[in-house]
C-alpha cells in the first residue's frame, strides 16, 4: 500500500472507531433516535471516505501493476468484485 494511502486510510479509520464510541454514548444515553441516525449516517459516509481511499490505492498499485503484465481479464473480474463493495457505484449482474 501506499505510505500516503496507508496514513489516510487508518486516520479515517481511528476517526471512525472515536465516532463510534460518540455514538454509543448517544444510545446509552437515550438520545434523541434522529440525532443517532445523523451521525450513523455520518459514519458510513466516513466508511465510504475509507473504501475510496482504498480503491485508489488498488488502481494505482495492483491494477497498473496487472495491465503491465497483460493480465487485464483479472483485472476486469477483480475489479468489478472490489466494486461490489462501493457503495453509490452501479452494480451490474453477471
Amino acid at each position: 500500500m501506499k505510505p500516503e494511502h496507508r496514513t489516510s486510510s487508518l486516520n479515517r479509520l481511528k476517526t471512525v472507531r472515536g465516532h463510534i464510541d460518540a455514538v454509543i454514548g448517544m444510545v446509552e444515553d437515550e438520545r434523541y433516535c434522529p440525532d443517532i441516525m445523523k451521525q450513523v449516517s455520518a459514519l458510513q459516509g466516513s466508511l465510504e471516505g475509507v473504501n475510496r481511499v482504498l480503491l485508489q490505492n488498488h488502481i494505482e498499485t495492483c491494477v497498473l501493476d496487472h495491465v503491465k503484465e497483460g493480465r487485464t481479464e483479472q483485472v476486469v473480474d477483480e475489479l468489478m468484485e472490489t466494486l461490489r463493495y462501493a457503495p453509490g457505484l452501479p452494480q451490474t449482474k453477471g
